[in-house]
């Protein structure tokens, strides 16, 4: 499976046109779209135009085709946060993670499928429907950046953009089998990207390879005037960490096994032994049981959501609030009733200073850790259906992400293996802005495994 740098040395070597590509790669999703419902828009149109008339092979991400998912805003594109009520929203401008993208020469061939405004984990939540996980039909790829994760397990394309709140890149990323990367909470820029929880968004890769993961990282990352939370950090050269190799003190924590299925605790420990073999330490630390962040992180990210969807008043875009799904609804009512009046103090203002207490535990272990490895999800990935009958899924299947991202700590997830045909995943995250030790030792695991070569029977090989 090819990486970007490949792509585009093939363009450079005129093995290959970006039309002929694109041009395939449009057929492929035109084919196995119905089944999956990855795709809510396609850009085929505009793509083949720029794919035809590129001649400058020299920017970092020329000519790669790329999926986004559809709660960045994208100019003259339409964007739907899978939500009804933005059925026909044009936006005026591109998000800051998409400019940056088109700056760098990337093509957009649509945009994803996924939970209707982010409020799910299983994708099951879109006005559009469900999308379905390219290894097992019958089963969900996970959410809510579910159609970019089913989009590039299927090779179409191999790079897509998702957004995590807390778990929405690295959740279904594990049960579709590919690399998903949550960076540092303001290490990317959320400017254009339709707020869920704006203390928890953030936007990041989903690829095929850690190396493409990257090279994404590296061009998307920065400081942005338009953004107040994003960070003035310097970025770091995270290609060069790629080559770092370097020997870490890994954190294991017994509370992010309770619950979890067997068969992906023996997979674990298959992927404890390799970091082992490759020189890696592992020490046993206390964490706070991640089962406490399901009722934080429901106060918190509710409380958001009501303040950020009462915008969408059907006056200046998009339709009535009548078109607001009973999710949307249920949401926006639990977080109003716990900002309002007599309330506050009793669930927010306590959930803020268990935040915190989150947070303080975090900076305690990293005193004795480098980087913490984890089990990515409780469970391989379910049957469609199965998050309509539980009101919260989504945190029970993100629950040992939400505290890292509760935290703000950046994350990656790394396939390691398959249990009954379906994907397993690992989960590696650190203190804040530690995404260069991060992708060190994911790019050790991974050329240690090989496990990217794992792929679905319909994987589309561009």
């Amino acid at each position: 499976m090819t990486t970007i740098n490949r792509l585009r040395q093939s363009y450079r070597t005129k093995k290959r046109h970006p039309a002929e590509l694109i041009s395939g790669l449009f057929k492929q999703i035109k084919k196995l779209n119905p089944q999956l419902n990855a795709y809510l828009t396609l850009n085929e149109e505009l793509a083949l135009k720029q794919a035809n008339e590129l001649k400058n092979f020299d920017l970092p991400l020329a000519g790669i085709p790329i999926a986004i998912k559809d709660n960045f805003c994208t100019k003259d594109l339409r964007t739907t946060a899978s939500a009804k009520l933005l059925d026909d929203f044009v936006p005026p401008y591109d998000a800051t993670v998409i400019k940056k993208l088109k700056d760098n020469g990337a093509i957009i061939i649509g945009k994803t499928n996924m939970d209707a405004w982010a409020h799910g984990s299983s994708t099951e939540t879109s006005d559009y429907g469900p999308t379905t996980n390219p290894y097992d039909l019958n089963r969900l790829p996970g959410g809510s950046s579910g159609g970019s994760a089913a989009a590039v397990a299927s090779g179409l394309p191999p790079f897509a953009l998702g957004s995590e709140t807390a778990g929405s890149i690295r959740q279904p990323a594990a049960w579709c089998g590919v690399v998903g990367l949550k960076p540092t909470y303001g290490r990317v820029s959320r400017y254009g990207l339709i707020a869920m929880g704006s203390s928890l968004d953030c936007p990041g890769p989903l690829t095929r390879h850690v190396e493409d993961a990257a090279l994404l990282l590296g061009l998307l990352a920065g400081y942005d005037k338009y953004d107040a939370t994003s960070t003035k950090e310097p970025v770091d050269n995270y290609l060069k960490a790629l080559k770092a190799k370097r020997k870490f003190t890994l954190g294991i924590s017994d509370d992010y096994f309770e619950g979890v299925d067997s068969k992906i605790i023996n997979e674990f420990m298959k992927a404890k032994r390799i970091l082992e073999k490759l020189g890696h330490n592992f020490k046993k630390i206390k964490l706070i049981n991640p089962k406490y962040s399901i009722s934080l992180y429901t106060i918190l990210q509710r409380a958001e959501v009501s303040s950020n969807l009462c915008r969408y008043d059907g006056v200046r875009f998009g339709k009535p609030r009548s078109s607001f799904s009973q999710q949307a609804k249920r949401r926006m009512m639990l977080g109003a009733f716990t900002l309002s009046v007599g309330y506050y103090d009793a669930y927010y203002l306590k959930a803020q200073k268990i935040r915190t207490l989150i947070i303080n535990n975090f900076k305690e272990a990293f005193k004795q850790v480098d980087l913490i490895v984890a089990p990515t999800t409780p469970v391989t990935a379910l049957k469609l259906g199965e998050s309509e009958t539980n009101p919260m899924f989504g945190e029970v299947m993100d629950q040992l992400i939400e505290a890292s991202s509760i935290a703000g700590l950046p994350g990656i997830n790394l396939p390691i293996g398959l249990q009954q045909g379906l994907p397993v995943g690992l989960q590696i995250f650190g203190p804040h802005l530690s995404e260069t030790e991060i992708i060190d030792l994911a790019k050790q695991y991974e050329d240690e495994t090989a496990f990217y070569q794992i792929k679905p029977s319909d994987f589309y090989e561009i």
